[in-house]
């Protein structure tokens, strides 16, 4: 091999990211193929250090598409934390009054589901994965997507790594590989950076309203026994967002008196001032949610981006040689926050139309476009065309939103006006230039310590890591565009919509400066999403980089340990495993 050739590695089916939908998509071919006799290779990459890390806990999963993979095992077998057994809304007023509401509406209702910790089940499926003979190759990143001479995906290239800030070659400099696959898929996640080249280089949102998109901001307290029961679900309305900024907070009890608690904020906000972060802490100032955390512990801090602009959002979702999955295709029901069963089941769908094109040797769209024929005929395509104009509603505020949403129970999914397609639109082309009348949320906010923290604080809680001497992964396309003009009209929104202080501003000699901590990024691609001049383009780093979200909390790390007969020393370094 000469010294500018790649090494290539030839392999039948390659799923880019290691999330939910790629893991569970991975396992239904594996089992489809054998079923009908089709030998072939399957791999997925992912840029975390391991399977799990980047997936902080804390969900409410629908079984159903864990007892489709696994019809063979009870809910009980599943690494679930808890049945949902209490289930409560709350109007929250600033004051600290609450109020309940009478009931749940059937369409937001988590009857018959269970609290999970994310990391644990990718964790779980990834070793599923392993035990069926499915390479998984961490830690690496998609850098670049291969096309054949027809313009057909024909796979990725990994990021090189030991590359120093410059774009000089370290001591340790290994060049990405190429990996070539007769079909490519694509669940990266939310925004992912591959997959919104292949959206644009082949305009697969021609026909779809625009993604709107919102951040979860969340943190997990260890809490005193009896504070909170496993399977406690709350979700919240009303303070801090009010009406005007769609979103809402949620409460989750899990095992080892684990709390999560956080808060969705639309990105879709007109205040450019907005600080997701900010506004879980305000949240927790709240009498009634301070009051489960007034003897707590602070474990871990995460944020996560979400697809939020549901059914009519939905890119094309196929290309000749490469399919779209998950949350990297929008599969998320806002109207239930829910979207890793939906992830799950598109894996399988698109597994379902990969061994199609195995059968006729076809890998082009013609015979890939059956993923969409069977995601018509699936239950997630019902599921999701239900709530398809749910978020649309909430463009005239969070009243005007929850009517639509209720209206949508009773008529299929229509809006108001019984209009079958609300339109949509780009979240970051709602924010306003910033003027002497825009006002200030945070400025009666205190960082306590104990109940309310500063980013900083919340950073280091979320184990976030990233060599300093790497190229860094956030690109400004425009240095002039973004320090100067955004910082006149929109005081640089970046300080504000990062929920990990990457973007700051800092004062030199009587002048300030824009200054781009990357190596606090925890992965939300927020920046990538809210820029209001969309000059931000956020890539992945070199692999390992970014958050660490293993273990989740430290009665199970110990326990586990405790297992494998591990030193009390060990145990030791376990319990500051978050802040390593």
């Amino acid at each position: 091999m000469t010294q500018n050739q790649r090494e290539e590695l030839p392999i039948d089916v390659l799923f880019v990211g290691g999330g939910a939908a790629s893991l569970a998509g991975a396992l239904h071919l594996n089992r489809q193929a054998k079923k009908n006799n089709i030998d072939i290779e399957i791999a997925i990459i992912e840029k975390a250090n391991e399977i799990g890390s980047h997936s902080l806990s804390g969900a409410v999963v629908d079984p159903i598409t864990l007892k489709e993979l696994f019809p063979e095992l009870r809910p009980e077998s599943f690494p679930f934390e808890a049945p949902v057994n209490a289930e409560k809304m709350y109007f929250l007023h600033k004051s600290g009054a609450k109020f309940g509401f009478p009931y749940i509406p059937k369409g937001m209702s988590h009857h018959g589901c269970y609290i999970a910790s994310l990391g644990k089940l990718t964790r779980w499926l990834g070793q599923k994965c392993e035990e069926e003979g499915i390479d998984i190759f961490c830690p690496f990143s998609g850098d670049e997507i291969l096309y054949d001479e027809n313009n057909s995906v024909a796979g990725i290239r990994t990021g090189d790594r030991g590359v120093d800030k410059n774009g000089a070659k370290k001591p340790n400099f290994e060049q990405g590989v190429d990996i070539k696959a007769k079909v490519t898929v694509f669940g990266e996640g939310t925004r992912g950076s591959l997959t919104k080249q292949l959206i644009s280089k082949f305009n697969l949102m021609k026909d779809s309203n625009p993604q709107v998109w919102a951040v979860g901001v969340k943190e997990l307290w260890k809490v005193p026994e009896g504070t909170i029961e496993p399977g406690y679900v709350a979700h919240t309305l009303g303070h801090p967002l009010g009406n005007k900024i769609f979103g809402g907070g949620f409460i989750y009890g899990m095992q080892n008196n684990i709390l999560d608690i956080g808060l969705v904020t639309g990105l879709d906000y007109s205040n450019p001032t907005i600080d997701p972060h900010h506004e879980l802490q305000l949240l927790k100032t709240h009498s009634w949610i301070k009051n489960f955390l007034k003897d707590g512990e602070l474990l871990s801090y995460g944020a996560k981006s979400l697809p939020e602009g549901g059914f009519y959002s939905i890119p094309k979702l196929y290309v000749n040689g490469a399919l779209l999955i998950g949350d990297s295709a929008g599969f998320l029901n806002g109207m239930r926050l829910k979207g890793i069963h939906l992830a799950m089941k598109s894996g399988m769908l698109a597994a379902e139309a990969i061994v199609d094109a195995f059968k006729n040797e076809d890998f082009s769209e013609k015979t890939l476009s059956n993923y969409f024929k069977y995601f018509k005929s699936s239950w997630a395509y019902k599921e999701l065309y239900k709530a398809r104009n749910f978020h649309q509603g909430f463009k005239n505020g969070a009243l005007f939103g929850m009517a639509n949403a209720g209206l949508a129970l009773y008529t299929g999914g229509r809006g108001f006006g019984f209009i079958d397609k609300l339109e949509g639109h780009h979240g970051h082309l709602e924010m306003q230039k910033i003027t002497d009348k825009t006002q200030n949320r945070y400025k009666d906010l205190k960082f306590d310590g104990k109940i309310t923290f500063d980013k900083a604080t919340d950073v280091y809680h979320s184990a976030t890591k990233h060599d300093e001497d790497q190229v860094p992964h956030l690109k400004i396309i425009d240095p002039d565009l973004c320090f100067d003009k955004c910082k006149e009209e929109y005081g640089n929104p970046c300080q504000h919509f990062c929920p990990a202080s990457v973007y700051e501003i800092v004062k030199e000699e009587n002048k300030e400066r824009l200054q781009i901590n990357f190596s606090n990024c925890v992965h939300c691609k927020t920046c990538d999403i809210m820029d209001p001049y969309q000059t931000i383009n956020w890539v992945t780093p070199e692999g390992a980089g970014g958050p660490n979200y293993y273990p989740e909390n430290i009665a199970a790390c110990e326990k586990e340990l405790k297992n494998i007969g591990a030193t009390q020393a060990i145990m030791v370094d376990c319990s500051h495993a978050n802040s390593n």
